[in-house]
């Protein structure tokens, strides 16, 4: 979408396109002649203002054009004019919308939204094309094959990133205040896989990379799996967060449901208020009251955002991380002719305690930057390490002779994601605490 100052032209052109709908319609301009609302008629004489113009372009314009992508351009310019998440869906649009909730499509595997005319990576998805070419949450792809798509309708952005299965693309992308540079990536059709589960230390690790239909019956395996694992050992849970674009707001409601005993989930506020609406727990915890940490960070958005906010009002979890990406409406999916639809912002996203997420997104309650754990050589001396220091037992020469090299273990991501390993120490230490307490 372009900027304010330069799509002015653009789209009085397109949003004027939309009036042409109600003259070729057939709607009775008699009647409209005849409204008595001072407002009615200034719309009125907005809708003769396109027919003119409308008119004109089709006669006068320097290439012929067809009437059908006109009256497209339309309903695309002024949807978008109102947010970047707006947006008029053709027949092939609203086919893969809905191939998208179902887990599998076709593309590079990024949520993408249009910040300040520009094209802005919301995340990458796990193991998709994207994520495995390095792409990350608030980059900004400004041109797809050396062609700029800076001021591009977010519509037509997606349409040049998407493409045959097993073709290439190259993507030039801005990050932060680095030189543009350009990134190459083989499009595949995207299986989302929405749930990846851990035990780390008798701690349960919960990835949800997405929000799809698989997404809650994924999570309540994985917790059931870690009880039957550890059995009362376990001492809590991580639900990782980052990343995550979000999805069905079902799934958001369903996800935040499974930890919680009661109280409001999340409620949706629209122009009228009467149409607003709350959700509300029903009773029951699969983690059995253990302690949470939730991770967040700038990737985290829409659903993500419902489940962070959720958990954190009713303190059933602890976030940390970086503040979540501030995606905070409704979008409602309107079927219209032609199989096509639209996808119109209709009401606000708020938690529990009736806060607004849009724009605003979610704060952690310990703010954890991302970073990586590395081991310094040379590091700490210990009275092992003193020459001629004394054994700590007897037959301590013995203990290590005859035993085979231990085998080779896949990455340990708790001893190099740091938001993770805070985490982890976090929930080790209510542990502790509580074992303390209780006199264990």
């Amino acid at each position: 979408m372009q900027s304010n100052n330069k799509s002015k032209p653009r789209h009085i052109i397109q949003i004027l396109g939309l009036c042409t709908l109600v003259f070729l319609g057939g709607m009775a301009l008699p009647s409209l002649t005849t409204a008595q609302s001072g407002s009615q008629e200034e719309t009125y004489r907005q809708l003769g203002l396109f027919g003119d113009v409308f008119q004109r372009v089709r006669e006068s314009y320097v290439d012929e054009v067809d009437d059908k992508e006109l009256i497209e351009a339309a309903i695309t310019g002024m949807l978008q004019s109102l947010d970047p998440h707006s947006s008029y869906l053709d027949t092939d649009n609203f086919n893969t919308m809905q191939m998208q909730t179902k887990g599998r499509f076709g593309g590079l595997g990024i949520e993408i939204t249009v910040d300040k005319g520009m094209v802005k990576v919301v995340s990458p998805i796990d193991d998709t094309p994207a994520a495995k070419a390095g792409l990350q949450p608030e980059d900004y792809i400004i041109a797809v094959d050396d062609e700029s798509i800076i001021g591009m309708a977010l519509s037509d952005a997606v349409e040049r990133l998407r493409g045959k299965v097993g073709s290439e693309v190259t993507v030039k992308i801005q990050r932060g205040q680095e030189e543009p540079f350009d990134v190459t990536v083989i499009r595949d059709f995207i299986k989302i896989k929405s749930v990846r589960s851990e035990i780390y230390d008798g701690i349960g690790y919960v990835r949800l990379t997405t929000f799809s239909e698989q997404t809650t019956p994924g999570l309540m395996a994985a917790v059931d799996d870690f009880f039957k694992t550890e059995g009362d050992a376990l001492k809590g849970i991580v639900l990782d967060l980052r990343n995550n674009p979000g999805g069905l707001l079902t799934e958001a409601i369903s996800v935040s449901d499974a930890f919680l005993e009661e109280g409001e989930i999340v409620s949706t506020r629209g122009r009228s208020a009467s149409k607003g609406s709350h959700v509300y727990a029903k009773p029951g915890d699969i983690a059995r009251g253990l302690p949470m940490v939730v991770l967040i960070n700038s990737g985290s958005a829409s659903a993500s955002e419902i489940v962070a906010g959720a958990l954190k009002d009713h303190k059933r979890a602890i976030l940390l991380g970086t503040r979540s990406f501030g995606k905070g409406s409704v979008q409602s999916v309107v079927p219209v002719s032609n199989s096509a639809a639209i996808r119109l912002t209709t009401a606000r996203y708020y938690t529990p305690s009736g806060v607004s997420i849009q724009a605003k997104g979610v704060a952690p309650d310990i703010e954890v930057a991302l970073a990586r754990i590395e081991t310094l050589e040379g590091g700490i001396t210990r009275e092992e390490d003193l020459r001629g220091a004394l054994d700590s037992s007897a037959d301590s020469e013995e203990a290590g002779e005859g035993e085979d090299a231990a085998p080779a273990e896949k990455p340990d991501l708790s001893k190099i994601d740091f938001q993770l390993a805070r985490a982890l120490d976090l929930i080790r230490g209510v542990a502790v605490f509580g074992a303390m307490r209780s006199g264990s």
